[in-house]
């Protein structure tokens, strides 16, 4: 009898965000996305959705020549892409208009994206089945997610109905999202098997964090029981809160009589050394060390690992106003560990009161933030329910959707005594269209709609963000915080803020002022206001800025370094003349390369419409 396949998935983009707060550039992910085809393994990469877009506007980066560069070489090697939405959210963390959701397909199809995995944090099918209607209208392939978690309510019976309704909405793949690997391997093998039996053609994806510990055994047995693509991870990037390795996966798979595709290992290690790379030029400043350790005590409060440092820094800010209240009073102080055993018993108390929703985003987030102050303020002699946030009583009224379990009375009655309606109307009825509103205000400010409407859809769906982008501020506060970053982690070492400074510039070159005056840098007219991104790769003799000296003429500056920019001065800034307007780090010989005379002179014609740009909006001002 011929071998079953089982097809391995790489999801790439979870792999960062489950470690850290930021993640790749586009450049990074151009020179990542035909290593991870050379792999040979993958039938499948995560390239985005989910935080990844908001996360690229707030470094300063367009998401959507981010997604389309990724997704490029993948599409031409026959890989599908596929992407996270969360349904009635969108990308973002709160309810979408039924017009951007719709947008949101077109875009991504047109992007290079096949597959949506669509979920709702409250397995809500009201929330699910319009995305999986508007995917299919789209072109693209919808992925039904459930939302696995561990609760008297969360049977198979509950998973197997909901996979029912979303097949008939034709959603023609099931994921089982195991977002803190908190689901139980017999439980999940239960669970595919019930879905499979009764209907054999679904492809069914199994996606499960190695948290506390059961991924790998979870992995065996939802193949054993019908599954066909599970989700893997590669270092550096695996293990801990974030997901099994591609290498152990297989190896476990082979043995077990399943046929899986080879990995190449030499490109394995070529990706392994990339995303290192990635990871000492700037994203490993953002990763907090605890991600990267399994932990059984999430088996008992069942919160995704990804949570976890978000957690701990929550903890230290109400650990110092704990003990200086227990001071008062003459009471022994708590560590920080009794205060971690105080909270996760708190969430196991607040969950089954909140009505059970699955502890995933955004829902994750307001049953940790209503534990968390429970735990101060009954510490501090207060009671519970005392600080309950606007968002957390829109899931508890039913405005998010609808709850999987019963509200505890307490907060039925808490509700009422505030004058709070519960609703069980469709959340989408509250967001009304608002695509007008967007392309109206887009045409005012000047602003491209972008291919295939991709810019009016990021602003639509990331206003806030895409606000900050445009105006620079994103990027500046990035830099700002980056360098904060990495100063801190010299100091914290020992060293001293000038010698922090003066390392972070070791195998750096610098790029001096030609004159004297205020530093005018090379980029897009529409986003004159801001400096290169940190990484941007530069070569010799490229036009890389103006001084705009005393005198209102514009000196250019021209890089005598091919390399990538370590630091850079903020737009406007005033410069002395011979001091440094930026800091390469000098490519290596790979990177190396001539530019043609065309090439130079279309820069130069670039940047000349930089200046007119800029000196045509001083005049009006």
């Amino acid at each position: 009898m011929a071998q079953r396949e089982i097809k391995l998935s790489l999801v790439y983009r979870d792999m960062w965000q489950s470690s850290g707060k930021y993640q790749p550039r586009k450049d990074q992910l151009e020179r990542i996305a035909p290593v991870l085809v050379e792999m040979g393994c993958f039938a499948r990469v995560e390239t985005n959705g989910g935080a990844f877009e908001q996360v690229n506007l707030l470094y300063g980066e367009n998401p959507n020549k981010a997604v389309r560069a990724f997704t490029k070489p993948l599409n031409a090697a026959g890989i599908q892409t596929h992407m996270l939405d969360r349904g009635l959210n969108g990308l973002r963390m709160f309810p979408v208009p039924a017009d951007v959701r719709r947008l949101m397909y077109k875009v991504k199809k047109a992007q290079g994206v096949d597959i949506t995995r669509i979920f709702d944090g409250l397995n809500d099918p009201r929330n699910v089945i319009p995305s999986i209607h508007y995917a299919k209208e789209a072109g693209m392939i919808p992925q039904a997610t459930l939302c696995i978690t561990h609760s008297p309510v969360h049977t198979v019976e509950y998973y197997a109905d909901l996979a029912d309704q979303f097949i008939a909405a034709g959603a023609p793949e099931i994921c089982l999202k195991d977002m803190a690997g908190i689901g139980r391997p017999r439980f999940l093998g239960r669970l595919v098997k019930a879905i499979k039996t009764k209907h054999p053609e679904v492809i069914i994806e199994y996606h499960g964090h190695s948290g506390p510990g059961f991924s790998v055994a979870s992995m065996l047995e939802v193949c054993d029981n019908g599954a066909d693509v599970i989700d893997v991870a590669m270092e550096p990037l695996s293990w801990g809160k974030i997901h099994p390795d591609v290498i152990t996966i297989r190896e476990m798979l082979i043995d077990a009589g399943y046929k899986v595709a080879d990995i190449n290992m030499d490109a394995y290690m070529k990706a392994r050394a990339l995303t290192q790379e990635f990871i000492d030029d700037f994203l490993g400043y953002f990763i907090n060390p605890s991600n990267m350790l399994t932990s059984s005590l999430l088996v008992g409060c069942g919160l995704p690992g990804g949570m976890m440092g978000s957690m701990m820094a929550d903890l230290k800010g109400v650990h110092a106003g704990i003990n200086m209240h227990l001071r008062k009073k003459g009471e022994p102080e708590l560590s920080v560990d009794d205060l971690l055993v105080r909270l996760f018993d708190e969430v196991a108390y607040v969950w089954p009161r909140l009505g059970y929703p699955p502890l995933v985003t955004p829902f994750s987030q307001y049953v940790k933030n209503v534990a968390l102050m429970n735990v101060y303020n009954l510490t501090i002699g207060k009671g519970r329910w005392e600080a309950i946030d606007n968002n957390t009583w829109g899931m508890i009224l039913g405005k998010s959707g609808r709850l999987p379990g019963k509200l505890d009375q307490e907060i039925i009655d808490l509700a009422k005594e505030k004058g709070f309606e519960f609703t069980t109307e469709d959340p989408q009825l509250n967001y009304p269209d608002a695509l007008d509103k967007f392309r109206a205000e887009m045409k005012e400010n000047g602003w491209e709609l972008g291919e295939d409407d991709e810019e009016l859809f990021e602003f639509a769906m990331h206003e806030a963000q895409y606000r900050d982008y445009k105006s620079g501020a994103a990027k500046e506060r990035f830099q700002a915080e980056l360098d904060k970053a990495k100063t801190d982690a010299l100091v914290k070492k020992g060293y001293s803020a000038e010698d922090a400074q003066k390392i972070k510039r070791q195998g750096t070159e610098p790029i001096e002022a030609p004159a004297s005056g205020q530093i005018i840098w090379e980029v897009d007219p529409e986003d004159y206001s801001t400096a290169p991104a940190l990484g941007t790769f530069i070569k010799t003799g490229e036009p890389l800025c103006y001084i705009q000296t005393a005198a209102g003429y514009f000196e250019p500056v021209l890089s005598n370094f091919t390399g990538r920019l370590a630091e850079v001065a903020a737009q406007g800034a005033n410069i002395r003349k011979g001091e440094a307007l930026a800091y390469v780090r000098p490519a290596e010989k790979e990177e190396l390369f001539v530019e043609s005379e065309p090439e130079r002179l279309r820069r130069v014609e670039q940047l000349e419409e930089v200046r007119h740009v800029i000196r045509a909006r001083r005049a009006k001002k």
